[in-house]
């Protein structure tokens, strides 16, 4: 049994987007398009590559952990005492794909990162969804 100081929470959000995992994949990993619904960002999908996410109010500190193309994605998300993991998933199904963001590593005294993220990222779901309605298969918005 895990020790109660060293207990985590997770936010996780999935969503079956009728897109291929190929056009997903690509607004999840192309800097322009993540600007768009997600932040600013000097992200590259290279395992080791550290990057930031930024908005007016600072940046987010990452590192990417694991990519397998057009199937899953892991960096690290934290600073200010915060040290999470994102990970997406992304899974073919009939007519799209089975997203699936899960962000790990919330301790009980960070109620309100936790709370953040599981207000943020439906919403950030929501834009990225918008956001791959208005592409074309080039990855360029119509």
């Amino acid at each position: 049994m895990t020790p109660p100081e060293t207990e985590t929470r997770s936010v996780i959000v999935e969503r079956n987007l009728p897109h291929p995992p190929e056009k997903v994949w690509r607004a999840l990993t192309t800097n322009h398009l993540i600007a768009e619904w997600l932040m600013e960002t000097d992200f590259r999908a290279e395992p080791g590559h550290r990057f930031g996410f930024t908005q007016d109010w600072g940046t987010i500190e990452c590192e990417v952990l694991a990519v397998e193309p057009q199937r899953s994605l892991a960096y690290s998300w934290g600073g200010h005492e915060l040290e999470t993991v994102v990970t997406w998933t992304l899974t073919p199904v009939p007519g799209g794909t089975h997203l699936r963001m899960e962000q790990t590593g919330f301790r009980k005294d960070q109620a309100r990162n936790f709370g953040g993220a599981q207000a943020g990222w439906p919403r950030f779901l929501d834009t990225l969804e918008q956001l791959l309605g208005k592409l074309n298969q080039s990855g360029r918005t119509t």
